[in-house]
């Protein structure tokens, strides 16, 4: 073998060997940078839809889970409760929901899928404060009109049993309905429709 024979040998050897610890060297670096494009299982799991049993849910009672970080209220009403829903129309800012913050099946007098079992982000449209649960009809402190629904003391807010905001008050539009569906009659599935 002459020693060009062997150079060019040794040279094809070296630049295959060079080539491929290189493109490792580049496959290694890159994986991390191509990783942090997808979400990471906490991340996902953040933003995983939530099962709610409501199968032990009574008339009048509220349940809270978390969904994305924030509390998501159930809430089973009692037919008085759905009857006095009208009463609130002219003291509401948005009474017809105008302002989008439901699903398009939740457009409607109940702002729910079923009018007894309404579901809603607890969490104030103003800045974000956690409303409670008035269901009580003419409290000394919300007046004899008060029919029942949410009160935010931050603020003072007010909403119906629909999560409807009152006129003159801080919160600029109703609580947000979470996409949510029916898996079967006592469960529902918070995050998807």
């Amino acid at each position: 073998m002459s020693d060009q024979q062997l150079d060019n040998s040794k040279r094809r050897f070296l630049l295959i060997a060079t080539s491929a610890v290189g493109g490792a060297a580049v496959a290694g670096i890159a994986a991390p940078f191509i990783a942090s494009f997808f979400p990471s299982e906490r991340a996902k799991a953040a933003g995983a839809s939530v099962e709610v049993d409501i199968s032990k849910l009574e008339p009048g009672q509220k349940i809270t889970v978390e969904w994305r970080g924030k509390p998501v209220w159930v809430v089973k009403r009692t037919p008085e409760m759905l009857s006095l829903l009208p009463k609130n129309d002219p003291k509401l800012a948005d009474p017809t929901s105008t302002v989008d913050h439901q699903p398009e099946y939740a457009k409607n007098a109940t702002r729910s899928i079923k009018p007894e079992i309404w579901v809603a982000q607890g969490v104030c449209t103003h800045l974000g404060c956690s409303p409670t649960f008035r269901p009580d009809l003419a409290p000394a402190d919300l007046g004899p009109d008060w029919v029942g629904g949410f009160y935010c003391p931050c603020h003072g807010s007010k909403f119906d049993l629909a999560g409807r905001v009152f006129s003159g008050v801080p919160a600029p539009t109703n609580l947000i309905i979470p996409e949510h569906k029916y898996l079967s009659d006592t469960v529902l599935l918070v995050g998807e429709s």
